[in-house]
């Protein structure tokens, strides 16, 4: 295989195996000859360029410069006359003076000069990049100013051997960067879906995990509480950002964000996939339980329905993915009386008064609803709140409150929609669907999961109840 044949096919499988363009492989090359010629064969004034056929492995070298005027060169060189008179000057001063007369004239030209503004001293001529008209003309007759004129150079025989190693390095490097910014444009363009990922390590509490051509974050914040990662395992992880950094792209994924749920339903449901039935709101405590409130935009689809699927294998499969996340779907309404008795069922709502300064609804239930409408631990009216952007205060019928519930649950910021009104009247009746995954569920082997007890939530062990407090 001659060495022409050996370059072009090294570039062809670099390109085909970094997933990079050969034009950009090209000019990584002839970048990093550039570089090799530079540091054992270039000269001060050089402004080097090296150029490679792909076809032929041949690269030729050039001293590139643009045409200016004469003036503009004669303006520097007397510049540089003056400050090598001054210098030699210093040279013959007393000793007492010579030391500091050198030190200012050798500093001169990396500081603006007394009387030199900005802009003349960006206009000042740069011998490594300009030539002047006249010097233009003797390599190329006809030339004017602004032309580009490239000298061709001959690097001596050794330049090939020399060259090799640090044009090596240079290649190695700019590949690397190459490559970095294709996996950041690639998944810059995925911020906001999912993609499918492998547990590969924890590193603390921090989740590696294997994308294919790159490794994700999952950070503590954006984990299932009390999900456990074994290596090896797969699953769905919505990307949350995509950053650039030193090191190469930073990308966070996450189980816990709330557009996750939205996401799978849009993979599981062709209705909401085709925009026939549209998810208005999500309200999630990760782990625990989610909200989704659906509506239909055509006659004679059931969005409650259409998420749930035939025996509930729809939701089912949200739920496996989810790890066992319990789902309530709640048919969206847009007047708020309807959408927040649905919101809060399983309980059966008596009436809701609205306060629309304070975007407070008080809620009245029959006394044996209380509990259901409230939820464990408050979960129910929490999420509730969420979903519907209302604060809700909940009373039993005839104005009691339930002891064990604050007065109020202020509604947080959700995916909530920013077109909902109050004109519309009250919906027929509030119908929500409520799946939850089995209570047994299989714990996959020796997985990674937080080792303080504080971080998993786990409850003291006998020993540690017993020893006195401090």
């Amino acid at each position: 295989m001659s060495q022409q044949t050996s370059i072009f096919q090294a570039i062809k499988q670099i390109s085909e195996e970094k997933n990079i363009p050969v034009e950009a492989v090209v000019e990584t090359v002839e970048a990093a000859l550039a570089v090799a010629y530079r540091k054992d064969f270039g000269e001060k004034n050089q402004n080097v360029k090296v150029t490679f056929n792909l076809e032929t492995g041949v690269s030729r070298v050039f001293d590139v410069k643009t045409v200016v005027e004469d003036e503009k060169v004669k303006k520097y060189e007397e510049m540089m006359a003056e400050r090598e008179k001054q210098k030699v000057e210093a040279e013959t001063a007393p000793v007492v003076e010579k030391k500091e007369s050198v030190a200012a004239i050798e500093t001169q030209g990396m500081v603006k000069t007394e009387g030199e503004n900005e802009e003349e001293k960006e206009d000042r001529f740069d011998p490594k990049k300009e030539i002047g008209l006249t010097e233009a003309k003797k390599i190329k007759k006809g030339s004017k100013v602004g032309d580009v004129i490239e000298t061709e150079l001959f690097p001596p025989a050794a330049y090939g051997r020399m060259a090799a190693q640090t044009a090596k390095q240079v290649i190695i490097q700019r590949l690397r960067e190459a490559e970095r910014e294709t996996i950041l444009t690639e998944f810059k363009a995925k911020e906001g879906e999912l993609i499918n990922g492998i547990i590969q390590r924890a590193e603390g509490r921090m989740i590696l995990i294997d994308l294919g051509r790159t490794t994700a974050l999952l950070p503590p914040p954006e984990q299932i509480p009390n999900e456990r990662y074994r290596p090896g395992q797969r699953m769905k992880f919505y990307v949350v950002a995509v950053n650039k950094t030193s090191k190469g792209p930073e990308i966070i994924i996450s189980r816990s964000h709330a557009e996750t749920v939205r996401k799978l339903f849009a993979i599981e449901v062709p209705e909401i996939n085709n925009g026939s039935v549209e998810i208005k709101s999500i309200a999630r405590e990760a782990g625990a339980r989610s909200k989704v409130a659906v509506v239909a935009h055509q006659q004679n689809i059931d969005p409650v329905g259409s998420c749930v699927g035939q025996r509930g294998s729809r939701v089912q499969t949200v739920i496996t993915e989810l790890g066992g996340e319990k789902i309530d779907i709640i048919e969206w309404a847009e007047d708020p009386e309807a959408f927040l008795s649905n919101a809060l069922s399983p309980a059966k709502v008596l009436s809701v008064k609205l306060n629309e300064e304070s975007k407070t609804a008080l809620v009245e239930v029959k006394e044996d609803q209380l509990s259901l409408a409230i939820g464990k631990a408050g979960q129910n009216v929490r999420l509730a709140a969420k979903l519907t952007g209302w604060k809700i205060d909940i009373i039993g019928e005839g104005g009691t409150k339930p002891q064990a519930q604050k007065p109020e649950i202020q509604a947080a910021p959700a995916t909530q929609p920013e077109n909902e009104t109050t004109e519309k009247p009250l919906a027929e009746k509030a119908t929500v669907t409520e799946v939850q995954q089995p209570p047994s569920v299989t714990v996959p082997e020796q997985p990674i999961e937080p080792t303080s007890p504080t971080e998993t939530g786990a409850a003291p062990t006998q020993k540690e109840k017993d020893q006195p407090a401090p």
